[in-house]
């Protein structure tokens, strides 16, 4: 592939996992919003609701699809994400958040992104250079900055595994995800936030939580359509383009994120940790947007299917010739070459 279609995809990689963390970080001041109408555990599960009907709603809008379909085989990875992000995640935080200070907790969701590169690195195949994880350290420190403010640090042993196990189990999910990034984002999304709405507000239900009404409930289904819906399926796109890891990074400045939109949703003053935390995750961000990989490489005969242009990791023929990008199962042959890379499902080789 040329420099230049590298460098394009890695853009669109890196705006796309900015632009998920805006929208999912800025969801946190209008959820603060809505919570005195409602329940932290009916909330979550309607913001999901709200993601998946919107989801669904964008799936029978459109005209032709292009994507690659979900597969049966898919489906141990969709029940993964859905049990692990979707409900054991929340669940352990909000029992987390009943032991520690919001100021603990805020604190402590940082493990996310460094249990997400770590196993991204060390059990998924991914590839970071010394310089990129130095690069993902800054970003994960300044998020933790950003999330220092007033408050008290108090927290027990328990609490605190609660909260470093929310963490795991979202870690785990965005790995699994990212094995599911070749499919429909789109389709991943909906039965993703879909299953784990239904199962949360079941939860939620059964425990007799105060569910929203009325304009509460309308704007808890925008928030969600809007922050985690489309948050998600670009998230999906960062995945498939950066791997895990460098994704957990960029996404890990949605704190400073929310932290600028509650500005102007509540019209309070940046803290100085938040201004310092802002600077390091920027410092970060932008070494990881310069940081350039790339070497000799043998590719394995592969066979998939996924959303592709004809470039020279793709170079079967079509008769008659297709629109480009489309979809359909192909065959790789085994390739060696050199070229800028990153940790995609095709560049998982050892370093």
């Amino acid at each position: 592939m040329a420099q230049g279609g590298e460098s394009g995809e890695r853009l669109a990689g890196i705006s796309a996992g900015l632009a998920a963390a805006a929208l999912f970080g800025s969801s946190a001041p209008f959820a603060k919003l809505l919570l005195p109408e409602a329940s932290a555990l009916a909330l979550s599960a309607i913001l999901y609701l709200g993601a998946g009907a919107a989801l669904s709603i964008w799936s029978v809008a459109r005209r032709e699809r292009v994507e690659a379909g979900l597969q049966r085989a898919d489906w141990p990875l969709l029940v993964g994400v859905i049990v692990l992000g979707g409900i054991a995640g929340p669940l352990l935080m909000l029992l987390g958040l009943e032991r520690m200070s919001a100021l603990s907790v805020a604190l402590m969701l940082n493990l996310e992104a460094a249990f997400t590169i770590l196993l991204a690195v060390g059990l998924f195949g991914e590839h970071l250079g010394a310089l990129e994880a130095l690069a993902a350290a800054a970003v994960v420190c300044g998020a933790a900055l950003v999330g220092l403010g007033p408050g008290r640090l108090h927290g027990d042993l328990i609490g605190a595994a609660e909260i470093a196990g929310a963490c795991l189990a979202w870690g785990i999910d965005n790995n699994l995800s990212q094995r599911l990034s070749l499919r429909d984002p789109v389709a991943v999304a909906r039965i993703k936030t879909l299953g784990a709405g239904a199962c949360t507000l079941a939860v939620a239900l059964a425990l007799g939580c105060r569910i929203p009404t009325g304009a509460a409930l309308g704007g808890a289904l925008a928030v969600g359509a809007l922050c985690y819906g489309a948050s998600l399926v670009l998230d999906m796109r960062a995945l498939r383009i950066l791997g895990s890891a460098r994704e957990a990074a960029f996404f890990a400045t949605a704190p400073f994120m929310g932290a600028m939109a509650a500005v102007f949703v509540f019209g309070r003053a940046p803290r100085v940790s938040e201004w310092t935390g802002g600077v390091l995750m920027a410092a970060g961000v932008a070494l990881l947007m310069r940081e350039r990989h790339a070497h000799l490489h043998t590719h394995e005969e592969l066979e998939h299917e996924h959303l592709h242009v004809h470039d020279e990791h793709h170079l079967h023929p079509h008769c008659p010739p297709a629109t480009e990008p489309h979809s359909h199962p192909h065959r790789h042959t085994p390739l060696t070459h050199d070229h800028p890379h990153l940790s995609d499902l095709h560049h998982r080789h050892v370093h």
